[in-house]
């Protein structure tokens, strides 16, 4: 068995449905949810979800050590971040390669970098009058955004599209799309 470990800072909505995607699964699971914020639903989703989840400071994060041996403790072989805003550190890029993903609310390298997350992007591809966006799946290296791009997915936009508007649409492209392309890729772990 595969097991996923889902990095979130907020809300969790990515990271419920992706469990979901592998609840009944016997090769692959999601077995432990972190995040950098006690008061994140995400954790929430987690204890309704049977999935145990916890919280690691700025300073946690940066150093690694802690996590890392958590992340050993349940065996976890691939790490999804799921609207996860920190920066991942190079212990952890240094113990996963290729083995951690993000996905991006945009159409990778626009709209990407430091601070660009959520509606941030929504009101900048809004603002830019763009006629898409999308979603960017990438692997996560030492600079925000700029992993190698694994698959991207688009949706049209219309005149007078709101931010809310646009981030409607993104969404149901990142449930959609978000937990196959997780799927095939811990497949070729196994090859």
């Amino acid at each position: 068995m595969i097991r996923l470990a889902l990095f979130a800072s907020g809300s969790g909505s990515n990271a419920e449905n992706i469990a979901h995607y592998f609840r009944f699964r016997d090769d692959v699971a999601v077995t432990l949810i972190i995040s950098n914020k006690t008061d994140a639903y995400v954790h929430e989703r987690a204890r309704r979800l049977g999935i145990p989840s916890f919280t690691y400071s700025r300073e946690a994060f940066d150093k690694g050590d802690e996590i890392l041996a958590l992340l050993r403790r349940h065996e976890i072989e691939f790490i999804v971040l799921a609207g996860f805003l920190l920066k991942v550190s190079q212990p952890l890029l240094d113990a996963y390669p290729q083995r951690i993903v993000n996905i991006h609310p945009a159409l990778l390298p626009r709209y990407g970098g430091k601070g660009m997350y959520g509606d941030r992007v929504h009101q900048a591809v809004v603002e830019a009058g763009d006629r898409v966006s999308g979603i960017t799946i990438h692997y996560v290296n030492e600079h925000y955004d700029e992993g190698d791009i694994i698959f991207q997915a688009q949706c049209e936009l219309l005149p007078g599209d709101t931010p809310e508007e646009v981030a409607r649409k993104v969404h149901a492209l990142e449930y959609a799309h978000f937990p196959e392309v997780i799927d095939s890729l811990v497949k070729k772990l196994n090859n």
